[in-house]
Order: structure tokens, then sequence, then C-alpha cells
């Protein structure tokens, strides 16, 4: 006897984008969400996360551009971000840079704030 597929090769399929931020685990329970370093985990792809670990110890001059550069090439792998700009840093902590800038999506416009340590 033949097996039917019942023309389940003709389904339509739909994908669906999800979030972009992982779920953090504290004991046995998920609470909030967290940004993964790019290259460290072999289960998520080299489009996914961005690299910060690496900006430890070098100077604020070098860190700030570098930050911009990554927070752009990061977040524009999602194909919902259009843009990325209005870069601001506050450096007034030590060891510490604040960014803020504006995320161009298809859903609208917002700020986010990022610190990083250097």
């Amino acid at each position: 006897m033949i097996p039917s597929v019942n023309n389940l090769l003709l389904t339509e399929i739909n994908e669906e984008d999800m979030p972009s931020k992982n779920y953090r685990m504290i004991s046995e329970s998920v609470r909030g969400t967290v940004d993964t370093e790019r290259y460290v985990y072999p289960i998520y792809s080299w489009n996914y996360g961005i690299e910060l670990v690496d900006l430890f110890g070098e100077s604020v001059t070098y860190a700030c551009p570098e930050i911009t550069r990554r927070i752009e090439e990061a977040l524009l792998q999602d194909e919902r971000i259009n843009s990325v700009d209005q870069f601001e840093f506050d450096t007034s902590k030590k060891h510490e840079v604040v960014c803020t800038f504006s995320v161009h999506t298809i859903f609208g416009d917002f700020q986010m704030e990022k610190e990083v340590s250097v």
C-alpha cells in the first residue's frame, strides 16, 4: 500500500519574525531578556548578537565609534529595522559608556540606551 500525503506538500507555510532578545534563566524561572555576545554560542548564527566584551579596557575615544558601528551592524541584521542614528554618548562614569540612539523600524521609531563597560 502507498501512503497518502493528503496535500501536505501543497499547504502554505507562514514564517513569523521573532524578537531578537534571549531569555535569562534565574533560579529555574524566566525573568527579563538579555543581549547575546556575537560569535560565542555555536547555536546562534554569526548574524546574531553584538560584540561588546572586547571593548573592556579600551579608551573611550576608540570605544565610542566602535560601539556605534557594532550597534548598527547588529541591529541592521533584523529586516524589521530600517536604520539606526542619532548616537549620543555619556562618558561621565568611569569605565562605562552609556550610548543612546534612535531606531527606525517598519513599526515606527523609538529611542534605545545601551551601557557598555570600557
